[in-house]
């Protein structure tokens, strides 16, 4: 069975304009799946709809054997533990260090008074550790987060996602802010660990080379539908075109 089914998806912000139509594909276990596409694509609101951070209008989404648009708030809370979430600008809390940051990612596990007063185990303080170790950034542990770089930020969310020991990350363009040798740090990384740890990676990438060079499996979305599904080396030229149109694709070579 595929851990995520997506079928018949579409959504709408308002009557006249649709985002998604008719989205429909598979991921199984393991897989690192990126998907591109122009802005406006609908790239980052198939995300969200993943793990329904935004609603759907019609069709379903099945994780594992979960329909996740028909759970309640606790079951929805519930799965969000196996939905880690990587986000273009970061989203930490600069004030405070970079551990406190990564153990927020076990709130989810957590009641609400035990996640206000910060209770975590030693075991979670030490898998904390080993991911910021994996990361490189172990060093920087208890500095405020406002003061490490845009790389090395990411690198806190990417382990602030992992903690969760999630089956599935979703990266919503994890490099878009980062230069070059940056950007090839965090893919390196998640792509690393990923495979290491064989959870599923879905991340949305405006990069077509760093999508070839590091995917298994290549979507791409042009104005709100699939215009390609396939291998990363299936992605000719002629396709690319036909995800792009007239549009210039932004190229990082990695």
């Amino acid at each position: 069975m595929s851990l995520l089914k997506v079928v018949g998806l579409d959504k709408s912000y308002h009557s006249n304009f649709r985002v998604l139509t008719d989205i429909n594909f598979e991921v199984d276990t393991g897989e690192f799946v990126s998907i591109i596409g122009p802005s406006g694509a609908g790239k980052s609101t198939l995300l969200r709809c993943i793990n329904r951070m935004v609603e759907v209008n019609e069709g379903k989404i099945l994780f594992g054997d979960l329909d996740v648009g028909n759970l309640s708030k606790k079951a929805l809370r519930k799965l969000r533990t196996n939905i880690g979430m990587i986000f273009q600008h970061y989203n930490l809390v600069p004030r405070l260090t970079v551990i406190e940051n990564v153990l927020h990612g076990r709130f989810g596990y957590k009641t609400t008074l035990q996640g206000i007063l910060g209770k975590f185990t030693e075991k979670e303080k030490e898998h904390a550790f080993f991911l910021l170790e994996k990361l490189g950034i172990s060093d920087h542990a208890y500095k405020r987060c406002d003061q490490l770089s845009g790389g090395q930020q990411q690198r806190v969310g990417i382990a602030r996602a992992l903690i969760q020991e999630p089956k599935l990350v979703l990266c919503d363009e994890p490099i878009a802010s980062l230069d070059p040798n940056s950007s090839k740090v965090i893919m390196d990384h998640l792509k690393a660990i990923t495979s290491e740890l064989n959870i599923t990676c879905l991340v949305n990438l405006h990069q077509v080379d760093v999508a070839i060079n590091y995917s298994d499996r290549i979507i791409g979305l042009n104005q709100g539908e699939i215009v390609f599904d396939g291998p990363s080396q299936m992605l000719t030229e002629g396709r690319i075109n036909s995800i792009y149109g007239t549009e210039t694709r932004q190229l990082i070579t990695v």
